[in-house]
């Protein structure tokens, strides 16, 4: 693991530079203003947006970024490769003040997750993932500012859940449960099985099932690429898939529409 690739090492550094700044807001009283689409925003997004954006410019590979300008798609077609960014993800976790919000940085070709990093900032845990070397990690870090060395010395490799459980573990929302994923659960348990919630919020919930805390995940709700895209490059490291329900196949990244469809993410089968 010496040789660890680049790319996945500046996205590393980004991230933890984007957390030590998010929490610097954390831990004061910040404002909250609404975006355009009502969604909140506040000051960590923007400044870890900057952060975020001073590492990946050099790197000369375009970025999409939530709170960038989006790029238009006659010109983002022509892109090979590019980064796919939330500064903040689970800004509605960072405003309620429960942990639960992290950094997401992937790296995509040919509209593939290769690369991926999610920082948890509240409790410095690292995920990161190389989807061509099938390798993911989870580092549980002592500060922001911590060495790739130690990083590396800290890094365990994330092992999912072997064979088939009972309870299945499914990924849920605490707070909102849409009426088809509630059906989805149904028909889990009309197979006989039983099913138990786990919650966690933003794209933790794909580490849940990389880390072999859940078996699946279903997503029947809007998210858009940079929520998941990350998250998609750990589990695929991991053999895990996340399998559009609109193509069942894997799902795209930098589409003409930014939004995802519905997913599933469980299990190579």
């Amino acid at each position: 693991m010496n040789d660890m690739n680049k790319n996945l090492q500046t996205a590393i550094e980004a991230s933890l530079k984007a957390g030590q700044v998010i929490m610097d807001v954390y831990n004061t009283a910040f404002n909250v203003e609404l975006k355009d689409d009502k969604s909140p925003l506040t000051e960590a997004d923007k400044k870890a947006n900057d952060v975020i954006n001073s590492f990946l410019i050099p790197t000369q590979i375009p970025i999409i970024s939530e709170e960038n300008k989006q790029t238009d798609y006659s010109i983002r077609k022509t892109w090979e490769t590019c980064w796919v960014v939330d500064p903040v993800d689970g800004t509605k976790e960072f405003i309620k003040r429960n942990g639960e919000f992290t950094v997401n940085i992937a790296l995509i070709t040919n509209g593939r997750p290769e690369l991926g990093v999610i920082y948890v900032p509240a409790t410095k845990v690292l995920y990161f993932a190389d989807v061509v070397n099938k390798t993911g990690y989870k580092a549980t870090l002592k500060s922001h500012e911590t060495s790739m060395e130690d990083i590396l010395d800290l890094a365990k490799p994330l092992l999912p859940k072997e064979g088939n459980s009972n309870p299945i573990q499914v990924v849920g929302s605490r707070s909102h449960m849409s009426q088809e994923t509630l059906d989805f659960m149904e028909t889990l348990k009309s197979k006989g099985n039983q099913v138990e919630i786990v919650s966690k919020g933003s794209s933790l919930k794909f580490c849940l099932v990389s880390e072999g805390n859940a078996d699946i995940y279903p997503r029947f709700a809007p998210t858009m690429e940079w929520d998941t895209a990350a998250g998609q490059a750990i589990c695929n490291a991991v053999g895990i898939d996340v399998i559009s329900k609109e193509t069942n196949n894997p799902l795209l990244y930098n589409k003409e529409n930014l939004l995802n469809p519905w997913f599933l993410v469980s299990k190579s089968n």
